[in-house]
């Protein structure tokens, strides 16, 4: 193993830290092709470089070292920030941040995972789906302030043909959106949504959300890292004993694929074989309902991640 580098990136800039002959090397690169370059003359084949998932300011720069066999590790912000805390760091810059990340990998090496190029498409439908979300955030705020015009016992009536209108073209653009995204899954990934829609409780949306995260199920080898991804590993609240918390799902990972999921299970208690099992016994044992929904989505996922990985149809005894 050579050097372990820390960046920070964001959009115009990046911050390189690593050691060298124990002493803290710094530099500040361009977010673009011509910093990656300048970069290449500190970074060798056996180094690893660390960054954090900012927003999707990293991926040019990770596609670009993996594309040239760096080893890149991709971290979760909520992880270095909690590392950052534990140390009782206090400066907040760019340079320490990038330090900070450098001594996390170092810290945590036996624990990081490699990061893999993701395929063009997944990137261009996960793109399209926050530019959907950001669309139904401002039809929800014209909408509201539609409401609050009219409670207000007045409204122009230009105005409020105006606000209908936005409302009318920001749904034909969220429309067209979602068409979009279908059609490029189906092109590239038929088979796969072919297999997981087979999963009775388990829809369009849901596979394609399903294939997008995980990079058509190439990105973890077992479906425990896909729910601990998700985010519906369990917490535990237990201290000595005295402090006895009730135990909940952890929440670190991507709250829309939870929401689809938890909605999937309601469809999934009365139509998945062995969902249907674990929902009746469930119940059965005094637990409630959203607990007993939540296993499902669980039991979901596991299914989805042997069926992704086989490319096979579902069957009753499956999992």
């Amino acid at each position: 193993m050579g050097k372990i580098i820390g960046i920070d990136i964001s959009k115009q800039v990046f911050d390189v830290s690593f050691l060298d002959n124990n002493v803290w090397k710094h530099q500040v690169l361009k977010n673009n092709l011509s910093g990656f370059e300048k970069l290449l003359n500190v970074v060798e084949k056996e180094d690893l470089v660390i960054m954090e998932a900012s927003g999707s300011y990293y991926l040019s720069l990770a596609d670009y070292l993996y594309s040239r066999g760096i080893s890149v590790v991709v971290e979760n912000p909520l992880s270095i920030k909690r590392y950052s805390q534990s140390r009782l760091k206090r400066a907040k810059t760019d340079k320490a941040d990038s330090k900070i990340i450098a001594e996390y990998g170092k810290k945590n090496l036996d624990e990081l995972s490699l990061w893999k190029s993701e395929s063009k498409v997944c990137i261009r439908i996960r793109q399209i789906h926050t530019r959907i979300q950001m669309i139904q955030k401002q039809m929800s705020q014209t909408y509201n302030q539609l409401e609050a015009f009219k409670s207000s016992g007045f409204l122009d009536e230009k105005l409020e043909i105006e606000i209908k209108k936005t409302i009318e073209h920001l749904h034909k653009g969220k429309a067209v959106l979602e068409s979009e995204i279908e059609r490029l899954a189906l092109e590239e990934f038929g088979e796969t949504i072919d297999c997981l829609t087979s999963i009775p409780g388990i829809g369009m949306k849901t596979a394609v959300m399903l294939i997008v995260i995980t990079d058509n199920f190439k990105k973890f080898e077992h479906y425990k890292q896909l729910i601990a991804f998700v985010g519906f590993s369990p917490r535990i609240f237990e201290s000595g004993s005295s402090v006895r918390g009730r135990s909940s799902i952890c929440k670190m990972g991507k709250s829309q694929i939870r929401k689809l999921l938890y909605v999937c299970s309601w469809s999934a208690k009365r139509w998945n074989k062995k969902c249907k099992e674990m929902y009746e016994r469930l119940i059965k044992n005094g637990k409630a309902e959203r607990v007993a929904k939540i296993a499902l989505a669980n039991k979901l996922l596991k299914q989805a991640f042997a069926i992704g990985k086989k490319k096979e149809k579902y069957r009753e005894d499956f999992c």
